[in-house]
Order: C-alpha cells, then sequence, then structure tokens
C-alpha cells in the first residue's frame, strides 16, 4: 500500500510541476481548474470538446491502476496534441511499470515519449506501450467497470495501431484533430 501511496504522490507532484512550469494552457491545468466542477473533457485545437468520458474503473493490480490513471492523461495529451503533458505522463507511467511484473517494455516505450518533444516519436511510442498494456490488462483483469480497445487501421503509416478507452466513442490519440474518430472498438475487457 506505501508503494501505491507513494507513486500516487510521485504522479501528482510531477504533473503539478508541469502545469506550474509551462505557460501554454495543457490538459493538466485544466483539469486543476475543473476538478471540483466535474470530469475533465479534454479539447482539442479545431473541433468541439473531445468526450473522453470518466469512468469508474478499477483494475485488479493496484499498481497497473495507478498507471492506467496516468495513461488516461497520457491518452487525452495524444489526442489534442499537448506534447508537454503527454511527456509528464508518460514520466509517471515509466515510474510506475517499475512496480508492475511484466511491465518492463511500457516502462521503455513510457520513456521514449516523455524524452521527446516531437508528437510523432510520441505516437510511435505509445503504439508500443499500449501492446505491453493491453497484454497486462487482459493478465490482470478488472475489478469495476469495461475498457475498450480501439484500433486505427491507418496510424503509424497504415501498419494499425491499438489504444485502450473507458468509452466506446472514437478519440484517436495517433491523429488527432486531422482524423479524430478514425478507428474501431475491436474488443472489451
Amino acid at each position: 500500500m506505501k508503494k501505491r501511496n507513494h507513486f500516487a504522490l510521485l504522479c501528482f507532484i510531477t504533473i503539478l510541476a508541469a502545469a506550474c512550469s509551462n505557460n501554454k494552457p495543457s490538459i493538466a491545468n485544466h483539469q486543476h481548474a475543473d476538478a471540483a466542477q466535474k470530469p475533465v473533457v479534454a479539447e482539442s485545437k479545431n473541433t468541439a470538446p473531445a468526450a473522453l468520458t470518466s469512468t469508474t474503473i478499477t483494475l485488479k493490480d493496484p499498481n497497473l491502476d495507478a498507471v492506467y490513471q496516468q495513461y488516461q492523461v497520457l491518452t487525452k495529451a495524444l489526442v489534442v496534441e499537448d506534447v508537454n503533458t503527454a511527456k509528464t505522463a508518460a514520466l509517471a507511467i515509466e515510474t510506475g511499470a517499475r512496480e508492475i511484473k511484466g511491465g518492463a517494455l511500457m516502462g521503455r516505450a513510457a520513456a521514449e515519449i516523455s524524452s521527446t518533444s516531437d508528437i510523432k516519436a510520441q505516437r510511435l511510442a505509445f503504439a508500443r506501450l499500449n501492446e505491453d498494456l493491453i497484454k497486462l490488462l487482459k493478465d490482470t483483469g478488472l475489478d469495476q467497470g469495461k475498457l475498450y480497445v480501439a484500433h486505427c487501421p491507418m496510424a503509424l503509416d497504415d501498419q494499425g495501431a491499438s489504444w485502450v478507452s473507458t468509452s466506446k466513442e472514437i478519440k484517436n490519440p495517433y491523429f488527432g484533430d486531422s482524423m479524430l474518430t478514425c478507428g474501431s472498438v475491436t474488443e472489451t475487457l
């Protein structure tokens, strides 16, 4: 339990530091301002609010559950092309992956995301992170809620890539505004 509390505190501090050091509005800044009012809804540059709904999800592995909370921040950041928030969330995922049996590959992919400001490179590493995350989610399971695996066949130069969402509504983290709804749900966890 101490490890989970320590990880949660580290995640909070990391996000807070990124939000305070960044003059550009980010998802972290919007979350802080809206937290008392309603669930966070990421806004994209050229479209109406991206309805990435917040549903209560609880994973059986508490360490993976903590990582998944940061994964949601990372996914939303990639949808709206907020590279700084993506870097911060990925750093938290990298740290949390160390506490997860079988999380090394996910941690390495997260480290790649946190070490670059190139959105294309972040999205490429995000695809690898998802391969490992989806496997871990299937292996450990959920205590509460449902998760949806979505797939975009056009991502990564038509190689295709998947991601995990709390909603059946497609908000594509590989294309953002340019192809926001490209993809479909392929599996329910």
